[in-house]
Order: structure tokens, then sequence, then C-alpha cells
């Protein structure tokens, strides 16, 4: 391997290889896949290197790596099935496990892997933009940037944003998702992305909501949220308690099912992070780090009747104390 190619790559773009390799190892990609595929590789030399080791890893790793990729396809419900047929050492359960649950969790549209700005899954991070406008990305979250001279407009293609518009800027401030439109009035808010709809949460002043296929739309004040879908708005709601904490590296919970604290904290764990039925409906109040999953399930057990049982790295699960 030449030294070139030996360079380490950013977990980011090594997700992405695998991602693209996965889509192609199908067999069936479209010729707009391909381009897409191509668009990638050529886009920066790090894509190309990345994809390379990739390469040198399969070689390496040529007994297991297309029962691998086959269980992959296949998702989590048939993580038994292909252990048992490949159950051949650990590494080759580790290898399938791993990449498994990778793939699972970020099985995602190309738009994510083409934005201008993400985040890889337990990563957040800071954007200061042109016109003074700060957004910080949570966990696994894209979105592009499209100013013009008539319009600052971020796109939202996953995940959840908080945004603190810049002043001075005479241009309207919009956040665009599949669902709609939201136009900034001077404040500060999030947007996420949820599986039914767009939610909107608004922590200074005002913002305006304008679902997609609505001939108008409606102004929502601080401290009040919404879903946002398609074709309507639900009926408005308060923000609720810490929901911008995740912006500090925290979980803010008060008085919420253990299975909702689960699947949060689930969309910062690389691998599976799964809840016992018996222990689902327990309630939990407190504040827990999202940097570190260990210490956040450590901090149930002495008050809750639950074990933490760890598997391997990838595979965890909430269970009814013994």
């Amino acid at each position: 391997m030449s030294a070139v190619s030996s360079k380490p790559v950013s977990a980011r773009v090594l997700d992405a290889a695998i991602a693209w390799q996965l889509c192609l190892d199908c067999g069936n990609g479209s010729p707009v896949q391909q381009a897409e595929f191509d668009t990638w590789y050529d886009a920066c030399e790090e894509h190309a290197r990345a994809w390379q080791q990739l390469g040198m890893l399969d070689h390496r790793f040529s007994n297991v790596s297309r029962p691998a990729r086959n269980a992959l396809r296949n998702a989590r419900s048939g993580l038994q099935q292909r252990v048992r047929k490949i159950g051949t050492g650990l590494a080759s359960l580790a290898l399938v496990c791993g990449l498994t649950l990778l793939a699972g969790k970020n099985h995602l549209p190309i738009d994510y892997w083409l934005a201008d700005q993400r985040t890889a899954t337990g990563e957040q991070r800071q954007l200061q933009l042109a016109d003074g406008t700060v957004i910080n990305l949570n966990t696994h979250s894209a979105v592009d940037v499209r100013f013009d001279a008539d319009t600052r407009r971020i796109i939202l293609q996953d995940g959840e944003i908080m945004v603190q518009t810049g002043h001075g800027d005479p241009r309207p401030f919009i956040v665009q998702t599949r669902d709609g439109s939201l136009r900034a009035l001077g404040t500060r808010f999030l947007v996420k992305r949820e599986e039914h709809g767009t939610r909107l949460s608004v922590l200074q002043s005002r913002v305006a909501a304008h679902p997609e296929d609505s001939d108008s739309e409606v102004i929502y004040n601080e401290g009040q949220q919404v879903l946002m879908q398609r074709d309507h708005l639900s009926q408005a709601a308060s923000v609720t308690a810490g929901a911008d904490a995740w912006t500090r590296g925290m979980l803010v919970l008060d008085n919420v099912r253990l299975a909702d604290m689960v699947r949060e904290l689930n969309r910062y764990h690389r691998g599976y992070l799964g809840i016992d039925p018996q222990v689902a409906d327990l309630r939990i109040t407190g504040s827990f780090p999202l940097n570190n999953l260990q210490v956040a399930l450590n901090a149930l057990q002495p008050t809750l009747p639950i074990s933490i049982e760890q598997h391997t790295p990838w595979w965890i699960t909430v269970s009814p104390k013994p």
C-alpha cells in the first residue's frame, strides 16, 4: 500500500464509501446511480483514497466479505440467520454485526451523501454562514446551503438543526424540507425531520410555516412547536423542556418513557440499542450525556429495575433486572 493510500480517512467519508459499495454490489445500479458515484469519487482525493482502502479491506477479508454484504442488504431482521451461516470465528462475527448495523442506520437517500454539509452518527457540528447565521447540525444530519441575490435558503435533507439567523441581511431566510418551508422572522429555532413530517420548535421570536401543498402559512411564536406535513399543520403545542440541550451535548428528559429515551440515544449510537418491552413503559427524568452512551445507560440502573446487556460494541439491550 502506498503512503498516500494508507493515509487515514475520516469516519464520515468511510461511511459514504461503504454505502456506495453496498449500492453498487447489488448488481442492479442504474446509470444515474453510477453517475452519482462517479461524481462522489471525483469530488476529492479523500473519497478515492477511502474507496481504495475499502477494496484492500475486502481483499483481506475475502472469505467473509460476500456473505457480510449479503447480510448488510437484508438488514437487521436477518442478522441471526446470516451469523449462523457465516459462523466461523469472532472476526467474522464482529465484521458482520458491525457492518450490518452500520448499514442499517446509514442507509439514507443519496441526497444525504451529496449534501453540502453533513454529520455522521454521533457527530455534531456548528456552521458559521456568510450572512452571520449560525447553524448547529445534530447527529446524522445533512443540509444544502443555497444563497442567491433574492433568498437565503437552507435545505434540510435529513436530521435536525438549530438556526440562529444573522442580522442586517434583507433577504428572507428559509429552511426548506420535503414537507414545506419555514421562514424565519429574526429568530432562533429548531427544525427536525421526522418519519411523519417536519417538527418546528421556536426558541426565540417567530417563524412562519408553509406546508408544501398548502396555499397559506401560519406564524408561530416563541415557545411553540408544531409538526408540519405536506398538506397541513398539527395543533401547536409548547416546546419540550430541554429541546435544544443537544447543542450542549446533553439529553434532558422530564417524565418520559424509557423506550423513548432509548430511541433518542440510539440516534447517537453506531449500532443497535434496543429495549425489552417489559421495561419500555418505565418513566425517567434527568439529564444524560449524548457523547458517552455507557455513562448515560449506567446512570439508569440505581433507580430503575433494569440491566444493561452488551454483547458487542455495536449491540446493546436494556433488559429487566434478573
